[in-house]
């Protein structure tokens, strides 16, 4: 942990990661995450205080928080609009429902500005 600080690493490429760590210390990489995760915690606190640097893996779950955050703005943006489509289908149905109910001498239904009307095949 001393020497990846330091800045000399030995028998790892010098990065600030939990696999650079069990590197220099000549452990696999799974050991030091289960059986001495509090090293890594340990390691990665220190690395926060005295490079002043974020953890990898704290660089990578911030840049997958900001992706699933963009991801569901779109999907809530695409909601809005499904709703509104869903709307304007339900008032087309209730018109078309509306106006095959009236006889032939009725007055027809005004129809609302954004719903445009669709025609029926003749029924044989």
């Amino acid at each position: 942990m001393d020497r990846l600080l330091a800045g000399q690493a030995v028998a790892s490429n010098g990065s600030f990661t939990a696999a650079a760590l069990a590197a220099e210390a000549g452990v696999h990489r799974m050991a030091l995450y289960k059986r001495h995760a509090d090293l890594k915690h340990e390691f990665d606190d220190r690395v926060r205080t005295e490079t002043k640097q974020v953890p990898e893996t704290e660089k990578r779950l911030r840049d997958t928080v900001a992706k699933l955050k963009k991801t569901i703005a779109n999907q809530n943006k695409e909601l809005e609009e499904l709703r509104t489509l869903v709307t304007n289908l339900t008032l087309a149905s209730a018109v078309l429902t509306q106006t095959e109910g009236l006889s032939a001498h009725s007055a027809p239904v005004p129809m609302p500005d954004n719903v445009v009307p669709f025609r029926r095949p003749p029924t044989t």
